[in-house]
């Protein structure tokens, strides 16, 4: 059994990996005595990590932090500073090339910020976009305009504004909308398959026929990443 952790902008999100399967867990109660690796990714940083790496070095279990390299197992990130591509994306884009093998995908996390890559069928990473969330762009334009305003009690649709509050939500929507259109004659491919995750991904892939809306995205990424990464060590 292995401990998966996904340590993002605000939050961290912890999942117990068995028989291919993801499974909730008790972070107060853990099961030390049946993990055998602790993995994880780290965007901020945290004391509940920092608190959960020192239970397993207690344990004796050991910890493995993934990391962004230029290939792993067939795919190819498109940077060439690689180092410099968010580790979430990073593992959005593994998870994305395992579970959809052979296929062109667009991968959208939708979080704090919005991120969109590009992935070839032939594992290639063409390269990607980094946009405000949906609630930061809102809040970008609240903060720094003197009459746009917003409503929390208005969410965001697909379609024209009729107020100011419709005017924002629904810009914000249909700007990220856009952009993910916009990605898809990078791969001039009929078959691609896209790929939502993240606080808003499900709203995202309600926009989008024959999309996926996979919440566990990044932490399945995590165990993908611990795979593959041991079989090239191997080699």
């Amino acid at each position: 059994m292995k401990l998966l952790i996904d340590v993002g902008n605000t939050s961290l999100k912890a999942k117990l990996w068995q028989s291919e399967q993801v499974q909730a867990c008790d972070l107060n109660n853990l099961p030390w005595h049946a993990i055998t690796h602790v993995i994880y990714a780290c965007v901020g940083r945290s004391e509940l990590l920092n608190t959960i790496l020192a239970q397993a070095a207690f344990n004796s279990i050991s910890c493995f932090e993934a990391k962004v390299t230029k290939t792993l197992g067939g795919l190819t990130c498109a940077y060439e500073h690689f180092n410099n591509l968010g580790i979430d994306r990073w593992l959005a884009l593994i998870a994305s090339f395992t579970l959809y093998p052979n296929k062109a995908c667009i991968v959208v996390d939708a979080g704090t910020a919005t991120t969109i890559d590009v992935l070839n069928c032939d594992g290639q990473h063409l390269g990607g976009w980094i946009l405000p969330g949906l609630d930061l762009m809102t809040r970008s334009l609240t903060q720094n305009t003197q009459r746009v305003f917003d409503d929390e009690n208005t969410p965001f649709t697909n379609q024209l504004g009729k107020n100011t509050p419709n005017g924002l939500k629904n810009g914000a929507l249909v700007a990220t909308i856009g952009a993910i259109n916009q990605a898809k004659p990078y791969l001039n491919d009929k078959n691609t398959q896209i790929i939502f995750a993240g606080g808003y991904g499900a709203l995202l892939q309600q926009q989008f026929k024959a999309s996926i809306f996979d919440p566990m995205l990044v932490i399945k990424g995590l165990n993908y990443w611990y795979e593959l990464d041991e079989n090239s060590n191997k080699l």
